[in-house]
């Protein structure tokens, strides 16, 4: 019999990260969040980077961005309308 130990954390739409943490969590470098910062993929609370607070949604928008780059070699202009439009086309869902 396999024993797997399980660890996470639970974060809900209150939860504000920083850019560490959301560099940790999505496992990429500070200068890949500051670009998609700069597309406009990411709106951070705060005005320098050391300030900079991330909504927990955002997770998924970088995850998102990250896998069309690689996976799919979508640039990051192209994969940021990617996101507006799968997160556009959820929300029609949600409400029919």
């Amino acid at each position: 019999m396999t024993c797997l130990a399980v660890t996470g954390m639970v974060l809900d739409d209150q939860t504000l990260l920083s850019l560490y943490d959301l560099c940790r969590i999505c496992d990429v470098s500070d200068a890949a969040i500051m670009e998609m910062v700069e597309e406009g993929l990411l709106e951070p609370h705060g005005r320098e980077p050391m300030e900079w607070r991330f909504r927990s949604y955002e997770i998924r928008r970088v995850q998102v961005a990250i896998r069309l780059q690689q996976d799919l070699r979508v640039n990051l202009p192209g994969a940021a309308v990617i996101v507006d439009l799968l997160e556009e086309l959820e929300e029609l869902r949600r409400l029919r």
